[in-house]
């Protein structure tokens, strides 16, 4: 019995890091947790020989809620063509910010955003890449450069040879090289604050002074609430769309939050989150902006006070 209870905590406790995975090769806190749970479900539809039979039930674990994560990538491209506008990942809040409001209880947390530790394998700009990779590259990547699984266990989720998912890996790796050196978070904290500034004062010429004349702002509405479609490129365009919509929207509320690991800001109306933006900086200067409206994704944001 003992035994049995022992190797029930073990499997038990492998459920943070399994989220970790899978929101990492899925973009998706939702998406995340069915993975694991169906994980967990096959793990114990197998019989209890099966089950000893099984040296590692982490790995074990690990291997499929990967396989699971690769079938869905796999599908995720015809479901996003039919997804209305640009789709993004889901944006997460630091833990530390909600614990006074119910997001740990007595057993740990209560919500799978709280599990996923915030580092710059999760930052909206190194996620977005990730998304611009196949479904093997991506696994290969996460698995292997983020969670430093030897070839021979990521050629166990992939079905290939190690060879094969070393050069994945490697194709991946390159695509990620090609972003910028990340700027330090006080760095970023001071550029984010001076755009809450000006947005909220609606001074155009001090947005245009923030943005690189070649920012691109994508948003995420999902079809769900109203948004633009498609990028907005340059830094006046941009400005000239910010102030616009302070102008529609009176009493939305501006606050500096952490997203994804690094200074972003969430606009509320009346308590509500609208949207969370995360922001990529260069040089004093906001390169890119992600802003993510679609309330499905904004759910792990639902207890701000």
């Amino acid at each position: 019995m003992g035994t049995v209870g022992a190797r029930t905590d073990e499997i038990a406790g492998e459920r943070r890091r399994l989220i970790n995975v899978a929101y990492r090769l899925l973009g998706s806190v939702t998406e995340a947790e069915d993975a694991v749970q169906d994980a967990y479900a096959r793990w114990y539809g197998l019989s209890r020989s099966r089950q000893e039979e099984i040296l590692s039930p982490g790995a074990w674990l690990t291997t499929v809620t990967s396989r699971i994560c690769l079938d869905l990538l796999g599908s995720a491209r015809a479901r996003r063509e039919r997804y209305v506008g640009a789709w993004l990942p889901e944006p997460l809040p630091d833990r530390t910010e909600w614990d006074h409001a119910g997001g740990v209880d007595a057993t740990g947390p209560a919500d799978p955003a709280d599990q996923i530790v915030l580092d710059e394998s999760v930052a909206m700009a190194f996620l977005v890449v990730l998304e611009s990779m196949t479904p093997a590259e991506r696994v290969a990547f996460v698995l292997h450069d983020v969670f430093r699984y030897p070839f021979a266990e990521v050629a166990g989720v992939l079905g290939r040879t190690p060879a094969a998912c070393k050069q994945l890996a490697a194709t991946a790796r390159r695509r990620v090289s090609v972003a910028r050196a990340p700027v330090p978070a006080t760095g970023r904290a001071d550029v984010v604050r001076h755009v809450k500034e000006a947005w909220e004062t609606k001074d155009i010429a001090a947005l245009v002074g923030l943005l690189d004349p070649a920012a691109v702002m994508t948003a995420d509405g999902g079809g769900m609430v109203g948004t633009v479609l498609r990028p907005v490129e340059g830094g006046a365009r941009i400005a000239q769309y910010m102030v616009a919509i302070a102008d529609k929207a009176p009493g939305l509320e501006l606050l500096e939050r952490s997203v994804n690991g690094v200074p972003g800001l969430v606009a509320q109306r009346a308590g509500v989150v609208m949207t969370v933006a995360a922001f990529d900086v260069s040089d004093g200067r906001v390169t890119r902006i992600w802003a993510v409206r679609n309330p499905d994704k904004l759910r792990p944001w639902a207890r701000e006070d």
